[in-house]
């Protein structure tokens, strides 16, 4: 079988890979639930299980689909890696401490670096949005007790 573009068989095998591995790792490590009463592993789960059909239709079509020149791997962006994965290092290293409304405009800003069309605008526009919509979601929605202030700004309020 001949690979008929090898940035989509190499992104839908790294997509499969990592869905079925997260698919695995839900299950295996947490209880499952059910539909009506769903365990922690029912959502990871869910979601390794989507991410590995996603990966295993991009493969298909990377197998089936003829492109021009085949579409080769070009050369690894270390920059924008490097940049990425130090800003969500520092995302995890600083959430506990600095507390979701400074780590996660931080975040966003910082992995906004590495792209060639930075702008502050769009950044801090994405970075308050999801700030919101964050606190929304995890601390409204869903009850987590993520912190949303420093340590030192929460007792004193």
């Amino acid at each position: 079988m001949k690979i008929k573009s090898q940035r989509d068989f190499w992104s839908g095998l790294m997509f499969l890979v990592t869905g079925a591995l997260f698919a695995w790792g839900a299950v295996a490590n947490y209880s499952f639930g059910s539909s009506a009463r769903p365990g922690p592993g029912y959502f990871p789960f869910g979601l390794g299980v989507l991410l590995a059909l996603l990966g295993a239709f991009i493969l298909f079509e990377a197998l089936t689909i003829e492109t021009e020149d085949g579409e080769p791997i070009g050369d690894i962006a270390w920059k924008p890696l490097l940049v990425i994965l130090a800003a969500v290092s520092l995302f995890g290293l600083l959430l506990p401490v600095l507390g979701m409304f400074i780590a996660l405009p931080l975040l966003v800003i910082l992995s906004s670096l590495a792209s060639h069309e930075f702008t502050w605008k769009g950044t801090l526009g994405s970075a308050a949005f999801l700030t919101v919509f964050s606190w929304l979601i995890f601390i409204k929605g869903l009850g987590l007790t993520i912190p949303l202030l420093p340590g030192f700004l929460q007792s004193a309020g």
